[in-house]
């Protein structure tokens, strides 16, 4: 037996043969040519085919794992029509007189070298996604396919990275896990693997070859190994907690219309996170109370220019009514960092984390803000829509909201408009929001908690940065400590303070969090159950006692 570590990226039991995942090898001669219009056409043919490619992986990953998850590849397809990308494939075939293929080759390459050189995080991640379009069109001239997975039993896949493109790709019904040699727990991939409910390892130091190719093998996600022709005691130890895990998904299903109440009568709101209208679906299966955090933005970021007050209005409206007088907590427009939209023509910033973004946006480009605030304010009439302002670190900025609000109301009811009368909550995810949350408390209705941005400005370090996994603590005291002092604050006021990041959906902290008193957590639709599980057997008097 020999066992090989990694990171992992989803939980879960896998048990099966190995596959190793060979990419097809583009091997790129530069042949000179005659005809270097014909190689032009070559190539926007090719171009036009590889659209049509991801056009039907975009339609699959939407069914399969969200809106929000399969904009990987509306990405794609706006490199792919990206004019520089197009000029410079263009002018090598010209200027060079070489083959379509050559081309291609050639300024994928130089482009992903430029995006690994650039200092912000999401921007290196930017390089795997021009290879992965490069190689893309390499195969349709070439005339290959773009790999898969042959056989009709499951297997375990094993690959040295996996593009976006080829996970979804792959038959569901033919993976157990993915493990690869390479790859970070915050790339598209993993991100796609979590949300497909698929054991997965990334930074595995296994192999690539027919040493462990066609062999018998069990992915451990808990532990993040993975065992390669397993003696008998393991595999019967890993088939009994793989039943395990089976049965503890049957009997969380009966927890379904249940209360969430503690064994001592502590009451907490068990909302969801989501990102577009088509997940409504999973926050209904998963007997969400409500809706704590619609990310507004990715309405945004979906669409090629800013998207009007009406269309807007249709969306918040279909999920108000839709949740049926459920809570549906909308986030403003969070644009800026790691999400960029190019119509937004924003300046290149140094240090885009603590720049120009989220509600540092809206307050400086009011005409934006207002017209999200009509559809809000107008939406809410049709159901229990509340407000959510994210980035906030002083007064000032929730005062000149209210001002703003004010004036939108004024415009709308001098246009006879209806409108509701929608709670107004902050987003608390900087230390100085932390600090202040006393004074916040009193202008306010609500807070939630933004664990992400929270631990990543407290802690000093880019959550996207694979290299700092190490020095990453979502638990450390200060981040906890935080939690705590906003929660009390929030109550001394008279207003409640939930969680909306990352964190809440830690098992590992659930029982401390409703020791602190916290009123709500929002999480992924997928984690509404487990929680609720732990709320119905914690009795939180005992727990403060104990710990």
């Amino acid at each position: 037996m020999r066992v090989y570590k990694g990171k992992s990226v989803f939980g879960g039991t896998a048990v099966g043969k190995i596959c190793v995942y060979q990419k097809d090898e583009q091997q790129v001669r530069r042949v000179k040519v005659e005809d270097t219009q014909k190689e032009k056409d070559r190539y926007h043919s090719a171009s036009e085919t590889a659209m049509e490619q991801l056009r039907a992986l975009y339609e699959k990953a939407l069914k399969e794992v969200g809106e929000h998850n399969a904009a990987v590849f509306e990405v794609h397809q706006m490199m792919l029509e990206d004019d520089d990308f197009i000029e410079s494939v263009e002018n090598i075939i010209e200027l060079q007189e070489v083959n379509a293929e050559y081309a291609v080759a050639v300024t994928g390459e130089n482009f992903a070298q430029v995006f690994a050189a650039m200092d912000d995080e999401y921007m290196r991640g930017r390089a795997a996604d021009v290879k992965d379009i490069s190689e893309r069109l390499l195969a349709v001239l070439s005339g290959k396919g773009t790999g898969g997975i042959q056989g009709e039993e499951p297997v375990i896949v094993l690959a040295d990275d996996l593009a976006p493109s080829e996970t979804v790709q792959m038959d569901k019904d033919k993976v157990l896990s993915f493990v690869t040699v390479h790859g970070s727990l915050n790339s598209h991939t993993a991100i796609l693997a979590r949300t497909m409910g698929i054991p997965a390892l990334v930074g595995t130091d296994i192999p690539l070859d027919g040493i462990v190719d066609g062999k018998l093998a069990i992915v451990d996600g808990a532990n993040g190994c993975i065992y390669v022709e397993p003696d008998e005691d393991t595999v019967a130890e890993m088939l009994e907690r793989k039943n395990k895990e089976e049965e503890k998904k049957r009997l969380l299903q009966t927890l379904k219309g249940k209360k969430n109440i503690t064994l001592d009568g502590q009451e907490v709101m068990l909302y969801a996170n989501i990102g577009n209208i088509k997940d409504l679906a999973m926050v209904i299966q998963n007997d969400a109370g409500g809706i704590g955090l619609f990310r507004s933005e990715f309405i945004y970021l979906e669409a090629d220019d800013f998207p009007d007050e009406e269309e807007q209005f249709q969306i918040y409206k279909k999920v108000a009514e839709t949740m049926a007088g459920k809570r549906v907590i909308i986030r403003t427009l969070d644009i800026g960092a790691d999400k960029k939209c190019d119509y937004f023509k924003m300046e290149a910033e140094e240090n885009p984390a603590l720049g120009c973004r989220a509600i540092r946006i809206c307050l400086t480009r009011p005409e934006i803000f207002k017209t999200q605030l009509r559809a809000l304010l107008r939406a809410s009439a049709f159901g229990n829509i509340a407000v959510m302002y994210p980035m906030i670190t002083s007064l000032w900025e929730i005062r000149r909201i209210k001002e703003i609000v004010e004036e939108v109301k004024k415009e709308l009811e001098e246009q006879c408009i209806e409108y509701g009368n929608p709670d107004q909550g902050v987003m608390i995810e900087t230390p100085a929001s932390v600090m202040i949350s006393g004074e916040l408390a009193k202008e306010v209705d609500f807070f939630s908690i933004g664990t992400n941005d929270l631990t990543q400005y407290t802690l000093a370090i880019d959550r996207q940065n694979p290299k700092l996994d190490e020095f990453y603590d979502s638990h450390h005291p200060a981040v906890l400590e935080m939690i705590r002092m906003v929660t009390e604050n929030a109550h001394k006021a008279g207003i409640w303070a939930g969680i909306c990041g990352e964190l809440e959906a830690d098992l590992q902290l659930t029982r401390e969090f409703l020791a602190m008193g916290v009123d709500e957590l929002s999480v992924s639709p997928k984690q509404i159950l487990p929680i609720r599980k732990i709320v119905l057997e914690t009795d939180v008097s005992e727990y403060i006692r104990n710990r």
